[in-house]
């Protein structure tokens, strides 16, 4: 007897198991790596409060680091430009709110000069950012 053996059959059939493998790769590639991107460079221990409000707006943020470095929406600058800078972003926003991110080992004398120039380029309010903390029932 003899078997019917077709000897050129055609593969009609997609193979998906490489795609889902690479496509779980990218997504825990993707998952590792956003939190770094979303927390930013710049490294900041804030002070602790009750009350601190964690809402995000958005609103010009000044960073200044233990090692009095300043930064203005994640860019750095020195204390010269601060003025210039705010005056120039403050000019297109409608509320005029400058948010201070001070490290909590900096001298008050040098957060109290970036607010004053903060004021001087014409912000209306002024916040000091805190990371807030649960409130212990005593």
């Amino acid at each position: 007897m003899r078997r019917y053996r077709p000897e050129h059959k055609i593969i009609s059939e997609i193979n998906v198991t490489p795609l889902t493998d690479v496509a779980l790769v990218l997504l825990v590639v993707f998952m590792v790596t956003t939190p770094l991107i979303l927390q930013g460079g710049i490294n900041v221990k804030l002070p602790s409060a009750v009350t601190a409000d964690t809402s995000p707006e958005r609103n010009i943020t000044v960073t200044i680091t233990v090692d009095r470095k300043i930064y203005i929406n994640e860019k750095l600058t020195d204390e010269n430009s601060v003025q210039p800078l705010l005056e120039d972003m403050l000019k297109f926003e409608k509320e005029k709110t400058v948010i201070i991110n001070a490290d909590k080992d900096v001298s008050h004398g040098f957060v109290v000069m970036v607010m004053d120039a903060a004021k001087k380029a014409g912000a209306f309010k002024m916040a000091i950012a805190a990371e807030k903390i649960e409130a212990t029932l005593k």
